[in-house]
């Protein structure tokens, strides 16, 4: 009997759901995206309703014939990728390329690899969504349109290497224009007073109050050292004394499950993770890893979410979960089910949750990377706190009367502290915020009339702050709250920024760089609506409309390119190319003047008569200008070698250059004996591609190996055994595995 063909993105992915369906089914996975628009030319026929013009790039070609060919052995064909348009627009191009012809094909969606999820998925299939698949290439046909015939614009104006793309012009633009901000901004100087009082009855119980303004609630602004001066002679020869002690109780609610954006920016707060690299983690524990007898499972929900909805099964689970651990006073009387709304928040999807949550943190941490413990922690942990109890606070605030006979007058100051009556959710789980400010100390017990001594006053100057540069966290939370983009775009477009050197991050936080504000003003002069946050929050809301069958996405690509293109014609006519930064000094070669120019790879110096002329060099103080010097004649000339670091990273060339070129890489030893020679092993990596070991005898010696070499002989035959996963080793010569010894651990790594 012929199986039934499952096929899904990643090998992980397929190797978690063979475990749940058992030997009916045969599972495959497409290695992501099997077909997109070719990179070589724009793609879209724009005069035929804007056809896309898909390709399967030449690495996926394989793929491909290997699902083709298993789909012609299967019964059926079940399409099992992300619940997501994304995931949506992948099972229709497999459709599409496979052309299952009379085999019946059916989608499944479940939002967590689980044996219950996955099953109740198989038992209730539907057909692929065409609403969705088309909002999908809606948005990735608007994304090239703008990358594809704004970039090149960039290329003759500006420089090679730069992009435009439709949503991170926008994230962009609205980092240059924080930076604009800042260096717009004029400080104002003020000053403060804060007076350190006790009770006359207890001088050891000290406590700060703060003046804020007169007793009659008018406040009080110091706005320099002369001001501040005269009030410090008022206060000093003024008796203090309680007006008014307030009490109040104040009740704080925890936050609800992660979602997407919020992931994002605590993992960032919390565990200092880029966008990117949270994103990359959540992904391995959706889609599964082995947990002890558990074998592979799926760990967290999906991870590309913007609705905190949560089944009712998960709600249960954790109120049980929290009346065994904490007790009936940490449990609400009901489930909380949140409100937050995300602009576009697609409701059928639920928030990021652990797949069990007696599935405790401490429990699979010995199976996990240190990375992946501590994000599926912060999930756990943010889950089981929103269905816990609210936290209670006693907030104290004590106003002071500084009375003062000459002349007449009384100041108003004022103490305040806040102490916890009943955790509830803070006793597992608090949210991070940027704008978080210090607990204050506790204050004695004070009521009104007591009488206060003054022991102490302390002046300080301050000046008004700019507004902060966006970090990866509020950029996010800026995008999200503006609508721009959607779960699965938030890290690209931050990463990309970086990648095209339009901004670097300065002390965590993303400042542009020249060629940042060029292309955002550039793109503001000429393209207003591409780099507009409401034209493409609007724009978004266009595309979910698509999405839910609402609209036609033609017409919409079709609104959108008419002036679009006007604007280009007018932009490649206008846009005049900015002109290179001169030096005074003049090529060595052939004594023509040098200039700075800005390549793929940032700035650097090179000679005006190009291409007759190729003289060039890195800035001073860059990395490339950087070198070190060692104790090794060069082979070719005699002159000592030195350490350079090239686009590539770092490398030994000859001190002579440009006069001599020789150049070789810097080896990196294992530590273990090529087995066919016995050369050093060492660390190689080709132009784009992963790390390989090979012979540093090569050529004469080219044995290569993909995994570390390991120390420890083969027990089978005494042959070269190298990493394989996390806990085995494999043999090069027998392929004999076996356990991963302890001492074996690679040479030169480290824990993670």
């Amino acid at each position: 009997m012929a199986k039934k063909l499952v096929i899904v993105e990643s090998p992980a992915k397929a190797k978690t759901l063979g475990r749940f369906l058992g030997s009916d089914y045969s599972i495959k996975a497409s290695m992501g995206h099997i077909r997109d628009l070719p990179r070589s030319n724009l793609g879209v026929d724009i005069e035929n309703g804007f056809e896309p013009k898909y390709v399967v790039p030449r690495p996926k070609a394989a793929v491909v014939k290997e699902l083709r060919e298993a789909a012609r052995k299967a019964g059926s064909l079940y399409l099992a990728t992300d619940p997501d348009r994304e995931g949506e627009a992948i099972s229709w191009h497999l459709m599409e390329l496979i052309k299952p012809g009379d085999l019946s094909v059916h989608r499944v969606v479940f939002h967590e690899i689980t044996p219950e999820a996955v099953k109740e998925a198989f038992r209730h299939p539907r057909s692929i969504d065409a609403s969705l698949v088309n909002a999908q290439q809606a948005r990735r046909i608007l994304d090239r349109l703008v990358g594809y015939k704004i970039s090149p614009l960039l290329w003759k104006k500006v420089q090679r290497g730069l992009s435009a793309g439709r949503v991170q012009s926008v994230a962009l633009k609205m980092v240059v224009d924080r930076e604009k901000e800042i260096q717009a901004f004029v400080p104002v100087e003020y000053w403060s007073i804060d007076a350190e009082l006790a009770k006359a009855t207890a001088t050891t119980a000290r406590f700060k109050a703060a003046l804020v303004g007169h007793s009659d609630g008018k406040k009080l602004q110091i706005h320099n050292k002369a001001e501040s001066d005269k009030l410090l002679t008022m206060l000093k020869g003024s008796d203090y004394a309680v007006a008014k002690v307030t009490q109040k109780e104040q009740s704080r609610s925890p936050a609800p499950p992660f979602i997407t954006s919020t992931l994002q920016q605590d993992a960032f707060r919390k565990l200092g993770f880029t966008a990117q690299r949270t994103m990359a983690i959540a992904q391995q524990l959706y889609e599964g890893l082995p947990v002890g007898k558990e074998g592979s499972v799926g760990l967290i929900t999906y991870m590309r979410t913007d609705s905190t909805n949560v089944a009712a099964s998960a709600l249960a689970e954790t109120r049980d979960y929290v009346n065994e651990k904490y007790g009936g006073d940490y449990l609400p009387p009901q489930p909380r089910h949140f409100a937050r709304k995300v602009k576009g928040a697609q409701e059928a999807h639920e928030a990021i949750r652990p797949t069990r949550i007696h599935r405790l943190p401490e429990d699979v941490k010995q199976y996990l990377t240190r990375e992946q413990a501590r994000l599926y922690e912060l999930i756990w942990k943010r889950m089981v706190a929103s269905q816990m109890a609210t936290a209670r606070f006693n907030n104290v605030t004590v106003d002071i009367h500084a009375k003062n006979s000459k002349p007449a007058a009384t100041y108003l100051l004022r103490a305040s502290s806040s102490r916890v009556k009943f955790p509830g959710f803070l006793a597992l789980y608090s949210e991070s915020r940027d704008d978080e400010e210090p607990d204050k100390p506790a204050l004695p017990d004070l009521k009104a009339s007591d009488k206060l001594n003054l022991l102490n006053l302390y002046p300080e100057q301050h000046f008004t702050q700019p507004p902060s540069r966006y970090t990866e966290a509020t950029l996010i939370k800026a995008l999200e709250e503006n609508g721009i983009g959607r779960p699965s775009t938030y890290a690209p477009i931050l990463s990309i920024l970086g990648e095209r050197q339009y901004v670097q991050k300065e002390d965590g936080r993303f400042k542009p760089e020249k060629i940042g504000f060029v292309v955002s003003d550039l793109l503001t002069q000429y393209f207003p609506d591409i780099v507009d946050v409401g034209f493409t929050a609007n724009l978004e809301v266009k595309l979910d409309e698509v999405a839910r069958g609402e609209q036609e996405w033609r017409p919409l690509l079709k609104e959108f390119y008419k002036p679009f293109d006007d604007r280009l014609t007018t932009a490649s006519q206008q846009i005049e190319k900015a002109p290179d930064e001169e030096i005074k000094e003049n090529c060595p070669q052939c004594g023509k003047s040098l200039v700075i120019k800005s390549g793929r790879h940032g700035k650097f110096i090179a000679c005006t008569g190009y291409p007759e002329c190729r003289y060039t060099r890195p800035m001073p103080g860059s990395a490339e200008a950087q070198t070190e010097a060692i104790e090794e004649p060069c082979p070719d000339c005699g002159k000592p070698l030195v350490i350079r670091t090239g686009r590539f990273g770092r490398f030994i060339a000859c001190s002579g250059y440009p006069t001599c070129k020789y150049s070789r890489p810097i080896l990196k030893k294992v530590g273990v004996a090529c087995p066919e020679c016995g050369g050093d092993l060492v660390e190689r990596r080709a132009k784009g591609k992963r790390s390989f070991y090979g012979c540093s005898n090569y050529p004469k010696c080219k044995f290569i190996a993909n995994g570390r070499p390991l120390p420890q002989p083969c027990s089978s035959c005494g042959g070269l055994m190298t990493a394989y996963s996390k806990k085995n080793a494999k043999c090069v010569k027998c392929g004999h595995t076996e356990a991963l010894a302890e001492q074996a651990e690679p040479v030169g790594a480290g824990r993670s």
